[in-house]
């Protein structure tokens, strides 16, 4: 049996695994996985899609948060150390963990379910592209189990060091909800000094509406520089930006990754995680109406859906016929339109050299 399964490999094989993502980008073949039964197929297709859908959403956002709430719990935990909080993190460690989970996200579960993450894409997906609304919150409701499970298991993972910094912090008179307290473990709260809340508006408006950009603007068909490969790190990245630039001053950013940890926080730590200086608010809901500026603000101002009509990712809603009435009442030929005669003419003389032949 042995000898059958090392004689399928010929010389320049290479072995089923990672492989497989390289094989149509590398020379050598990648030895046949084995085939697929009915018996799976029959499994799959009866597997109800919006299922799918919801737990694609919730693994997604569990990718997203858990490795960056690890991160903060491991800098936090870790500040009176003796080796040193450098030696077990910081807030730039922080940024790249949340970074990092957010591509591995959308690697991973976009496939399924398209790879919102975020209560506010997926309203915007809604708005702008089309997305089902009776989809809307069932999507919003998985993303935010996902941050609540993410918390979950970071507390159990956790646990002794928690009970010993709360004991701490309880013991200094500090109560359990504060920046920088155990509560923050898990979700957003202002320093004390942060009193002023247009103040903490405004800078998660800012943040959420430069993070809403940069996703929209690597969403876009016709944004030559974006590849399908450089789009999960790319989007990843506005986030750690954002982290590392106004993490010390509060920020949220996605309604789910608060919300979902945040019932958390509650949880073990009491009901001041939703009151704690009347601040929860912002960093639930504020990224909503951000991010929808957003994106309205690339729809109106720097989308190009004649570009996108002219790569093939998108079509006139009257057809070709209304795309060269637009091209006719315009008066002018721009790059994307060219694009759609040039391949339309290419696909005429196809037509035509076939006939003839």
């Amino acid at each position: 049996m042995e000898g059958e399964h090392m004689h399928r490999l010929e010389t320049h094989d290479l072995e089923l695994g990672a492989t497989e993502a390289v094989q149509k980008h590398y020379s050598r073949h990648v030895v046949a996985q084995r085939p697929v039964t009915q018996r799976k197929l029959d499994f799959e297709h009866q597997r109800p899609r919006w299922l799918r859908e919801c737990m694609a959403e919730a693994t997604g956002v569990f990718f997203y948060v858990f490795p960056g709430i690890a991160a903060i719990a491991s800098f936090t935990l870790n500040l009176d150390s003796e080796v040193g909080v450098t030696a077990y993190g910081s807030l730039f460690q922080v940024g790249w963990a949340f970074t990092i989970g957010i591509a591995f996200a959308i690697i991973t579960c976009a496939p399924t379910s398209g790879g919102h993450f975020n209560p506010a894409i997926t309203i915007c997906f809604a708005i702008w592209q089309g997305f089902p609304w009776k989809k809307v919150p069932h999507y919003i409701v998985s993303q935010v189990f996902g941050a609540f499970i993410a918390g979950l298991l970071m507390v159990g993972m956790y646990w002794p060091e928690i009970q010993r910094f709360k004991a701490e912090s309880i013991a200094a008179g500090k109560g359990l909800v504060y920046n920088g307290g155990p509560a923050s473990l898990l979700c957003t709260f202002p320093n004390p000094n942060q009193s002023n809340l247009g103040y903490l508006f405004l800078t998660e408006f800012f943040v959420d509406s430069f993070i809403g950009i940069v996703i929209w603007a690597n969403l876009d068909p016709a944004n030559p520089f974006v590849s399908p490969a450089s789009a999960p790190f790319a989007i990843g990245l506005a986030y750690g930006a954002m982290v590392w630039g106004f993490a010390d001053i509060a920020i949220s950013t996605n309604l789910a990754r608060d919300l979902g940890t945040r019932f958390v926080a509650a949880m073990f730590f009491g009901r001041e995680s939703f009151t704690y200086l009347n601040y929860s608010w912002i960093a639930i809901l504020v990224n909503v109406p951000a991010t929808i500026f957003a994106t309205a603000y690339y729809e109106f101002l720097m989308r190009d859906s004649l570009s996108t009509i002219g790569k093939g990712h998108a079509v006139h809603e009257d057809g070709e016929e209304g795309l060269m009435r637009h091209i006719t009442n315009t008066g002018a030929v721009e790059t994307g339109a060219a694009n759609v005669m040039r391949r339309n003419q290419s696909s005429s003389d196809e037509y035509n050299l076939g006939k003839q032949e």
